[in-house]
């Protein structure tokens, strides 16, 4: 097994990694050589989003690895996000466009809605997170439904292989499944030993959707942004120092986020660890050449802590607001 041959089938049978770059946070520079170092060492799953600003930079980085022969386009699976100031149906089509002409692509291989949420449209596109009075400008209100049906005209123009969900609970995804022609491949949320979403996952399984999870170790380098308080608390236990995992580390010689990684694989679960440090990208590739047992595996389902850390309370008073269900 490697990072580019260990796959999941979607359930539009297109084969996913398991293992990917996230890049939220990732400033165009640093991306750069992330995504270069990932590329190298044998990642092909890419995530980003309209949100992040970053897709110009890693857009040119794939063109310029898929120039220099180290890769071909068709082996890499790109995955971006409708922009959160276009999360509305009239503007679907414009951000996607917007994230095509930034990676240099024809085609993404996964497209999500970001989150239920969507800001007002600003004035100028590139402010990706309007405030008002000091606070996040947002609407009130999504039309879930209709931003689907226009995410499905995406994948009927070949701009985009599959489509998905982040951030939403049951609720939202089955108002999506009783009008859905093309079905979500993947719900990307928050996911690890501290909240393992098993219920969550439960849910999904019943559509072969797999959980795409953000922040599998615990992400140690999150910080609040654009004065979105997304649950930075530091009184919050650490995930990468807890003794349970130390102790797994040890037994297997492998380190604290390696033994996280390998636990949600073995789940199924895709993985998109963030990195900018080319050490720790390699490092978070190199968890194919070991297997937790079972009972390893029981053991780290007993730490689960129901602890979310990106809980966006200042969005609570938003209509579709997911964070208060764990399905």
């Amino acid at each position: 097994m490697s990072i580019s041959t260990t796959r999941v089938t979607l359930n539009n049978g297109q084969n996913m990694p398991l293992l990917g770059l996230g890049t939220w946070q990732s400033d165009p520079e640093e991306v750069k050589t992330a995504v270069r170092t990932a590329i190298d060492y044998g990642y092909r799953l890419i995530d980003t989003a309209y949100n992040y600003v970053n897709e110009d930079a890693i857009g040119e980085v794939v063109e310029e690895a898929c120039k220099a022969g180290k890769v071909k386009r068709e082996e890499m699976f790109i995955c971006t996000k409708l922009g959160g100031i276009y999360t509305r149906p009239s503007d679907v089509a414009h951000s996607m466009s917007e994230s095509l002409r930034k990676l240099r692509m024809s085609y993404v291989d996964l497209f999500l809605i970001h989150g239920p949420m969507a800001f007002k449209k600003p004035e100028d596109p590139n402010n990706v997170f309007p405030m008002k009075d000091g606070r996040p400008d947002f609407e009130q209100k999504v039309d879930i439904e209709g931003v689907w049906k226009e995410m499905e005209k995406l994948v009927d123009q070949g701009k985009t292989k599959s489509i998905g969900i982040s951030n939403m609970n049951a609720a939202q995804l089955e108002r999506i499944r009783k009008i859905a022609r093309i079905m979500p491949v993947t719900n990307q949320v928050e996911c690890h030993a501290y909240f393992p979403q098993t219920e969550l996952e439960k849910y999904l399984k019943k559509y072969n959707m797999p959980i795409m999870a953000y922040g599998p170790i615990g992400s140690p380098g999150r910080e609040a942004f654009k004065g979105i308080d997304i649950g930075n608390d530091p009184a919050v236990p650490v995930l990468l120092q807890d003794p349970v995992i130390a102790k797994l580390a040890t037994k297997y010689n492998k380190t604290p986020a390696q033994i996280l990684l390998r636990n949600l694989l073995q789940r199924n679960i895709i993985v998109i660890p963030k990195s900018v440090t080319p050490s720790r990208i390699q490092e978070n590739g190199n968890v194919f050449d070991f297997q937790l047992t079972p009972e390893d595996m029981d053991t780290i389902a007993g730490i689960d802590k129901g602890l979310r850390l990106f809980k966006a309370e200042i969005m609570a008073h938003l209509d579709d607001y997911p964070f208060n269900s764990l399905v």
